[in-house]
């Protein structure tokens, strides 16, 4: 009897990214043989003909634009459980879909499983920048995953910055509610989500281990977005649902000076 697949890719596609390709091989040449699909707001002949090349189907949103309402609309694209919404310009290692499928046979009321991840720099990757050392020590609440599902807990890791790595991400269906990013916001669509989600029934699943690569490049949306002042603008908003007016005014201050490191090479 064939085993039944839990687990989804949803390549999110935007126009014409020089990365789709490599994305697309990473999430088929996996240990756990994931479902994979295309989800993009941007059809064109350049997303046609790798989807064409792959054999993926292409599921286009003919509703709502934006960040967030993409991303919500590539998770509800996945028919299986599992979702993953697998960012075009980065890549998933071999083992990321069997990890993530191994703690959820374990703990199968997580509303997110995620691993941690390294950067894909110019210069080569690193598990080393000072984003991912802030990140490391504001995930350590979720290291005791038998208390991963206390609402204080998962709150504690929120507090002080956006700790979760977007395209590391994997939702339960089964637990999480719509909507999850859809909002306004243009660049911290992704902690916003997780503030919410917090407040749900349910774990947030950490997997210490560098199982993805996030790029960092020149042409990226989150460096355009820092470059208008907006993700400050932004934090300080979200901020305020942890800490009082001045507390969160003077976090987001020393929380955008990280923001300078996304912009070098």
């Amino acid at each position: 009897m064939k085993k039944e697949i839990i687990h989804t890719f949803v390549v999110l596609a935007y126009k014409e990214s020089p990365y789709l390709e490599e994305c697309i091989k990473s999430v088929q040449n996996q240990k756990y043989k994931s479902e994979v699909v295309i989800a993009t707001s941007t059809p064109n002949d350049f997303i046609t003909k790798i989807a064409k090349k792959y054999k993926l189907d292409i599921i286009v949103n003919k509703g709502k634009k934006g960040i967030g309402y993409d991303f919500d609309f590539a998770i509800k694209a996945g028919k299986t459980k599992l979702v993953t919404v697998a960012h075009q310009d980065d890549i998933y290692d071999y083992e990321y879909s069997s990890k993530v499928v191994e703690y959820y046979n374990k703990y199968n009321d997580a509303l997110i499983i995620f691993p941690n991840y390294y950067e894909m720099r110019d210069t080569g990757n690193t598990t080393n920048g000072i984003n991912m050392r802030i990140k490391n020590i504001l995930l350590k609440p979720l290291l005791n995953i038998a208390r991963s599902n206390e609402l204080k807990r998962k709150r504690k890791v929120l507090a002080y910055g956006c700790s979760i790595c977007c395209p590391a991400v994997t939702f339960n269906k089964d637990k999480v509610k719509f909507p999850i990013y859809a909002s306004e916001l243009k660049c911290d669509v992704d902690w916003n989500a997780w503030e919410r989600l917090s407040k749900l029934d349910g774990r947030f699943v950490y997997i210490p281990e560098h199982l993805m690569g996030h790029r960092i490049h020149s042409d990226s949306t989150t460096t355009a977005i820092i470059k208008d002042n907006i993700r400050t603008k932004e934090d300080y908003e979200i901020l305020k649902r942890f800490h009082n007016k001045v507390v969160a005014y003077l976090i987001a201050k020393v929380y955008s000076l990280s923001e300078i490191s996304n912009g070098k090479k």
